[in-house]
């Protein structure tokens, strides 16, 4: 999932780069506000996406003295970062923007340079946003677009759907911005449309933000994954009671599973060692993203009152 990540986050910061450059060329020659916003979108999504490489290249670092489930979480921060960038700096400068030419309308000169530069910017935001959908639709699976946001534990593809997504809809908002001040006469739409944008990322920003809280604090491996292990427990003839599994994502492809069980009271500390070891591995073998996995043998109490 990272090599396709990468891909994905490759072709966003390619394409992002080169619009930016052309749409603040296109803003200073028309004085358009809406393309402004547009150019600042790009230049904050470009930077994001050097955020987020950087973010995979520390997660990827080997566990130390300092962090010894490794730094799994960096892409986690990075990704909060990046909805905090758009949110301030993307949603913030394009309604400050908005705001000055709705009070202080501009005209715009030669419209023409700004829908070719929308039209270039379409397609090259568009190639950006299908290898980023492709992507995002292959490691879906069977869940919704929905879901799959929602459970995805790898947050640099949905960062940079979402991104894109948001992009394209500020190039329409844009256009239909610029077409209107142009047809109308009513210097007003311009400025309205940039403050159209801000509200976008700053929607976009929340909602990630949301999304990648969960991943950074702590969140559970999917309940597929518990429901899995749990079945692995049961399989053991040793095993008299579950009472806990507790799990974490240290990082995309990184679970901590932590499990307490209580053992039939017959069996020997040394018939325990065997099967800690069995049930390790075999919870390995059926997840390979579950890298560490700690057991303890525990006996039923009232502190486990729910789970069987």
């Amino acid at each position: 999932m990272a090599s396709g990540s990468r891909t994905v986050i490759f072709a966003a910061l390619i394409g992002n780069a080169l619009i930016s450059i052309t749409k603040f060329v296109a803003a200073s020659i028309t004085g358009s506000s809406a393309m402004l916003s547009e150019g600042i979108h790009s230049l904050v999504d470009t930077g994001n996406q050097v955020l987020l490489l950087y973010g995979l290249k520390r997660a990827a670092k080997p566990p130390d003295a300092d962090f010894p489930f490794g730094y799994g979480k960096e892409i986690y921060f990075w990704s909060f970062i990046v909805a905090i960038l758009i949110f301030a700096l993307g949603g913030g400068i394009s309604i400050y923007e908005g705001i000055q030419h709705v009070l202080h309308p501009k005209a715009i000169s030669n419209p023409v340079v700004n829908y070719v530069v929308l039209g270039l910017a379409m397609i090259f935001e568009g190639a950006a946003w299908y290898f980023a959908f492709r992507e995002f639709n292959r490691v879906k699976g069977s869940w919704s677009y929905l879901e799959a946001v929602q459970r995805a534990k790898d947050p640099t593809l949905f960062v940079v759907l979402f991104e894109d997504s948001a992009a394209m809809l500020g190039l329409m908002v844009a256009f239909m911005g610029v077409l209107l001040t142009q047809v109308t006469g009513i210097l007003l739409f311009d400025g309205i449309a940039s403050v159209i944008i801000g509200l976008i990322l700053i929607g976009t920003a929340v909602w990630l933000a949301y999304e990648t809280k969960g991943l950074l604090i702590g969140e559970s491996a999917n309940r597929s994954i518990i429901r899995g292990i749990r079945n692995t427990l049961r399989g053991q003839s040793n095993v008299n009671h579950i009472n806990e599994i507790l799990t974490m994502h240290m990082g995309p492809d990184f679970i901590l599973a932590n499990i307490s069980v209580d053992f039939a009271k017959a069996i020997s500390a040394q018939d325990i060692e065997a099967d800690i070891a069995a049930i390790d591995r075999s919870i390995k073998q059926k997840y390979p993203q579950i890298k560490r996995v700690f057991i303890e043998a525990e006996k039923r109490s009232n502190k486990y009152p729910h789970h069987s």
